[in-house]
């Protein structure tokens, strides 16, 4: 059902050194939190306040996420012409489709960025940035796969779109999906969303809140900080589909709602709570819609049965609650 890790790590004693305790400490502590969401067989976590080297920076301030996928060219009918709209980076280029997406009012002008950004290979093209609509934001028109291109592509869902709905026995929790925090992620979510079935897609792992936080996710005052872990975990990998890992991209901060990966995927779980303490260890691909946070909280309430993964207790579903991944666009009345 899930992968099962067995993360030992080795330290060093030297008791005599207070330099080397201090490492040794700590040491323990990366080691402890590594471990709280993986199974054993199942790739390294991150959670002891480290960074991976590999995690794109995002300052939530500044317009939050703008990210796109390399060598991907997305068509579709232009709203303004690159050739005539240029930009030194794909950044600027995707706050330039955002910027055609704001209010609340009716769709986006602008879905769809283009950029060119190696100066060898593009040429005279070098810095164009392509803004476009799609006819289908949930189903891209795209260079044909095959032909290695310069340019680097990306989406942004206005309100309303870029929704998927994972459909259990106890509801449907409607996710929105972060785009341009985690382009490669969506683009496997959309794929799945495609198929006809999601056999093997379930939850099989939940934790309620206890008494570590608040109804809204916030943290209880010198409360400990799990486990319980306050989440609901599962597997989005369809059988007989073939899963290749999701390297990391964006990593907003864990909050009550947020969807992410387990490592590279495919396991995956929702936050019931707020979690800072992870720092931006784990790829969130989106969020559940608050209101449909209930279905979680009741999903995390069913019997379950206590397990050990890497020293760490968890609580494993009794039955796994199987679900089915649909893609379901809400254009309007969404807040």
């Amino acid at each position: 059902m899930g992968r099962r890790q067995n993360d030992a790590e080795t330290t060093r004693c030297a008791p005599l050194i207070l330099f080397l305790l201090g490492l040794i400490s700590l040491s323990i502590v990366y080691t402890f939190l590594s471990t709280i969401l993986a199974q054993r067989g199942g790739p390294r976590l991150n959670l002891g306040g480290v960074e991976p080297a590999d995690a794109v920076s995002v300052d939530e301030e500044d317009g939050g996420c703008c990210r796109g996928i390399e060598n991907l060219e997305l068509w579709g009918a232009a709203v303004k012409w690159g050739s005539d709209h240029k930009f030194n980076s794909s950044e600027e280029c995707c706050r330039a489709c955002k910027a055609m997406c704001g209010g609340n009012d009716g769709p986006c002008l602008c879905d769809t960025w283009v950029f060119c950004g190696n100066r060898e290979s593009c040429g005279s093209k070098y810095g164009e940035c392509w803004l476009k609509k799609q006819k289908d934001s949930m189903v891209p028109d795209r260079q044909e796969a095959g032909e290695t291109v310069s340019w680097t592509s990306g989406l942004v869902f206005g309100k309303g779109v870029g929704i998927i709905g994972l459909e259990t026995e106890y509801g449907t929790l409607h996710i929105k999906l972060l785009p341009d925090c985690a382009p490669l992620s969506v683009s496997y979510i959309l794929e799945v969303s495609a198929l006809r079935h999601c056999a093997g897609c379930q939850f099989y792992r939940a934790e309620g809140r206890g008494e570590f936080w608040d109804s809204e996710g916030n943290h209880v005052k010198n409360a400990p900080l799990g486990p319980p872990f306050a989440l609901i975990q599962g597997t989005l990998e369809a059988q007989g589909t073939k899963f290749k890992k999701i390297p990391m991209e964006a990593c907003p901060t864990i909050r009550r709602g947020t969807v992410a990966w387990v490592g590279s995927g495919p396991e995956f779980f929702i936050s019931l709570a707020n979690h800072p303490e992870w720092k931006k260890a784990y790829t969130a691909f989106g969020s559940v819609l608050p209101e449909d946070m209930g279905i979680a909280e009741k999903i995390a309430q069913l019997p379950t049965k206590e397990d050990v993964w890497n020293n760490i207790n968890v609580s494993v579903l009794e039955k796994p609650v199987p679900l089915i991944l649909r893609r379901a666009d809400l254009k309007t009345n969404l807040e």
